[in-house]
This record gives structure tokens, sequence and C-alpha cells, in this order.
């Protein structure tokens, strides 16, 4: 009998919450994606702060629910089970997930399942491309997190090959976006102003690239600073700055680096299939040249569409179904968030 799975994400800006349908032959099909984005109060900011969305997670939670059962057309008795984002995530807004969710597990007298937000980016690729392949490897990009994941198991075996040591890919770009006087948040702009500009126009860093670097760790915090420092000396040389040239010579810099080492690591785990998500996976320069390196090496690409790629609740039903459909243990009443879950812990 298909089950119903509703999902509640809150680790960061974003209010969701995601409603799908777990077959018996264990395929999930979406049945609504509602977010709230805190996004433009942060924006005077140039980043997120903690308090701020928290408190707009606890205005938005219930709102939110009501547009995704709406969407659905479904009522609250008809949910099944329900997940959770628990960690990783800022402190606050993961509480206010979770205390919702134990409210409405209660309420509901449904089995609630604490989940990782990181195998939450990897889960919603199914909810478009059909079940993963084992194993697949997943490129994890967004504004925390960096990561490239050996996935034997979605509902249980995730390894971590690497991990960035300081910024992360989309952290780089909020802080190159200021510099160059674009908009929080920085890739959306950068992106763009990208395509106008010439990606060999500077010669950017690639961090962590020398033969005594780690194969498949990342590191943006000297990019960052090398842009920095590029466009502070051409001001004060008196030359003009090309915002168009630094975003595309920036831009690919990050592209480069990506690809390049998920392709390493790909053939070297002698694996056939690559996943890019997280909110940089967005970025029309990263999906293209990861589509033409992996076409060269044999290497079958997977992008969830841009509005799967970031924070939503439909990515935590999707890997709750998972959870679900592998039988995992229910989580106790009385667990908590934990804003450094580690990836290998996919349900609590």
């Amino acid at each position: 009998m298909a089950r119903v799975i509703m999902g509640i994400e809150s680790s960061c800006d974003e209010t969701g919450v995601g409603l799908v349908r777990l077959h018996d032959d264990g395929t999930v099909e979406l049945l609504a994606d509602e977010v709230a984005s805190s996004v433009d109060q942060h924006a005077r900011f140039g980043g997120v702060v903690p308090e701020v969305a928290s408190r707009a997670h606890l205005e938005a939670m219930v709102p939110t629910a009501e547009r995704a059962f709406a969407t659905a057309g479904l009522k609250l008795s008809d949910v099944d089970a329900i997940a959770v984002t628990a960690g990783p995530g800022l402190a606050g807004a993961l509480l206010v997930g979770v205390s919702a969710a134990k409210a409405y597990a209660t309420a509901l007298d449904v089995p609630l399942y604490g989940v990782n937000h990181l195998a939450g980016h990897i889960a919603v690729d199914t909810l478009q491309h059909g079940p993963l392949p084992t194993p697949v490897l997943a490129l994890l990009v967004s504004g925390g997190h960096t990561q490239l994941l050996r996935v034997d198991d979605i509902a249980s075996s995730i390894t971590e090959l690497g991990s960035t040591v300081d910024d992360a890919a989309g952290e780089a770009y909020d802080k190159v976006a200021r510099v160059l006087d674009l908009p929080y948040p920085g890739g959306p702009p950068i992106d763009k102003a990208a395509k106008q500009g010439n990606p060999k126009a500077i010669a950017f860093p690639r961090g962590m690239t020398g033969p005594r670097d780690a194969k498949f760790d990342f590191s943006f915090s000297g990019l960052k600073t090398a842009v920095a420092r590029w466009v502070e000396n051409a001001e004060r040389a008196g030359d003009a700055v090309s915002v168009n040239d630094v975003a595309a010579s920036f831009q690919e810099a990050v592209a480069d680096v990506l690809t390049a080492k998920a392709i390493r690591a790909a053939r070297e785990q002698n694996i056939g299939t690559l996943v890019i998500s997280g909110g940089v996976a967005a970025n029309s320069r990263l999906s293209e040249l990861a589509a033409e390196r992996c076409a060269e090496a044999g290497i079958e690409l997977r992008v969830p569409r841009p509005r799967l790629c970031t924070d939503n609740g439909a990515m935590i039903a999707a890997l709750g179904a998972h959870v679900v459909a592998a039988g995992r243990a229910v989580a106790p009443l009385d667990f908590s968030a934990n804003p450094g879950l580690p990836v290998n812990i996919v349900s609590l």
C-alpha cells in the first residue's frame, strides 16, 4: 500500500514542507513542494543571521505546511510518516523544524524520522531521475557545504571522500559578489555577469590542486582572497574593473576544481554515475563543464532541476521515503537537533 511522507526542512533560511508518495515498488512520487524563504530579510546583512532565520521559520512553518497540503490535495490525516531535518544546520533554525515535526507526529500518531540534510540533497534526485544506481558519487555544493560523497545506500551508507577545508563554494560566491558590489546571495548575479565575460581574462588560482594537497578536499578561501586582491590592485592603479570578466574568471576557477576532482574521484572509486546537488548545482557553468567532462569520461551525470537543488522540504520527504522503505528505526520523540550532524549518519 502506498504511503504518504511529509518532509520538513528548516536548517538555514528556507522553510520547506514537501509531500511524497512512496509506492510499493520503492519509487517515490513528488506531490507537493512548498518553500518560504527569508533570504530578503538577510540581504542587508550580507549573510544569514541565525536569530532572524529562526523567527522566520516560526512564522512560516504552519502556512507553508497548509500550502503543501492544499497543493497535493491531501489532509493531515493522510500522512503515514514524517521526516525532518535533524542536522546539520543552524541550531535555532533546526529546533523550529524539529519541534514542529514532533508536534505533527504526536498529533497524528505517525512515526517520525530525524534525517540528514546533506543526504536529502542526494535523495532529491530520485524525484526527477528515478532510483539511484549503487554506488553513486555525489558532489554537494552549497553556501555551507562542498563535499564529495560515495553513496552505497542512500538510506544507510554514505562515505565522505573529501570536503572543504575553509570556505564552501557558495560562501565564496557570496564574498566575491560583495567585492564586486553585486547583490546577495552572490550565486545568481555572478552567474549572470559571467555569461557576458571572458573566463580566460584572469588566471585565478585553483585551490588544493597541487601534488601534495589532499586529492578530494577543496579550498576556496585563497581564490576569494585572490579576487579581492586583484580588484583592489586594479582600482589602486586606476584601471577599469570589468565585473563580467572577474565574475567569469572566478566562476571558471570554481567549476574547474569542482568538476576535475569529481571526475577523478569517480574514476578512482570506479563509479559510473555522478549526482551534483545543492544550491550551487544550479550554476550554469558548473553544469555545462560537468556535462562536458562526464561525457569525455563516460560517466552519467544527474543534476536535479534548480528548484530541487536548493533547500526544500521535498528533499527531506524523499529521503524520509527511502528511510521508511529500508525499514530504519523510528526516532525517539526526545531526540534533539544536531547542528554538526556528520553525513555518515543518515537518520537518527
